[in-house]
């Protein structure tokens, strides 16, 4: 265990790593259609870390003419069977990272890809996990799978609108936007507790937890700078649960940036927690915040909120 900076009794702050418990989520698949046009570019291939990216093709591929440009060090070596290509990342790619795959099928048809990383929402950040690769968009096959990628598109853009217009009439949503702006005297919010952590691994989280005996809340910020020399840091998944019975509590995030680079790259990353969240069945229970870093799911820092500081 690293060694704590900060140690009160009615709050422990810990960093950890450990192995983040995987979930149940439906696959991230999507459908890429060439055509015979010479300008079309080669279509881009989102991965990420310590997650295997398949590519499904019409027909088998020719492993020996199946080729990916500097790869080592970053990639396991590439695999192709049958119609599958394997792509597995050893850690995340950063941004401006790209490399040229080729994939060439058994009757010499060649496939190019630019293999890479998307950076979308700080809650959202999984890449392709299926990418069903056709030549013929009006192939009965390829028909059916632009629809469906069509109706992943629509449902994935109506949950996030929908999410955008909860956060928009949500009140602890407001506050952890003023927090995150560190306007702390706009808000009821007062400092409770500090405490600061260095990972092994580079980032170093500076955490204040505040508590308002008016509004009934209480609230986290954490500050995290990325010292790695080499490694982006970014959050995969922040989750706060019971500490006995380890069930779902909600909260509101808001975070500053989706991805600190290396180098000293700074930003934070602000939770409020409603006091009805400390409450169970014949009582209430104490609650732990947790944060995981996405590529490799490791649990990066987890803070246990004692409900007697929303009394102090």
């Amino acid at each position: 265990m690293w060694k704590i900076l900060l140690l009160r009794s009615t709050l422990f702050l810990s960093l950890v790593a450990s192995i983040a418990g995987a979930e149940e989520r439906a696959p991230n698949e999507r459908a890429i259609f060439f055509s015979d046009h010479p300008n079309q570019e080669a279509p881009e291939v989102y991965v990420v870390g310590d997650v295997v990216t398949v590519l499904a093709l019409e027909q088998p591929c020719d492993p020996a003419r199946t080729k990916m440009l500097g790869w080592e060090g970053r990639f396991e070596p590439l695999q192709c069977a049958g119609r599958w290509v394997l792509l597995a990342p050893i850690r995340d790619l950063e941004p401006k990272d790209r490399f040229m795959l080729l994939v060439t099928l058994a009757d010499g048809t060649e496939l190019p890809f630019t293999v890479t990383s998307k950076q979308e929402d700080v809650m959202d950040r999984t890449g392709d996990q299926q990418v069903n690769v056709f030549r013929n968009r009006e192939a009965s096959k390829a028909v059916l799978a632009s629809l469906h990628d069509s109706l992943r598109r629509e449902e994935k853009l109506r949950e996030t609108v929908a999410r955008y217009q909860k956060e928009e009439d949500s009140v602890d949503h407001a506050l952890a936007a003023l927090l995150l702006k560190g306007a702390t005297k706009q808000t009821t919010f007062r400092e409770r507790r500090r405490a600061l952590f260095k990972c092994p691994t580079g980032a170093e989280f500076r955490i204040t937890v505040f508590a308002s005996k008016s509004q009934d809340k209480m609230a986290v910020v954490f500050n995290v700078k990325n010292n790695s020399p080499s490694e982006p840091w970014s959050l995969m998944e922040a989750r706060l649960l019971t500490a006995e019975g380890q069930e779902d509590r909600p909260f509101a995030l808001r975070a500053s940036r989706a991805l600190w680079g290396p180098g000293g790259e700074s930003g934070q990353i602000a939770v409020v927690v409603d006091a009805s969240a400390f409450d169970a069945k014949g009582g209430s229970e104490n609650l732990v915040l947790e944060l995981f870093r996405h590529g490799d799911g490791l649990r990066q820092a987890w803070v246990f909120l004692d409900q007697h500081i929303l009394r102090e």
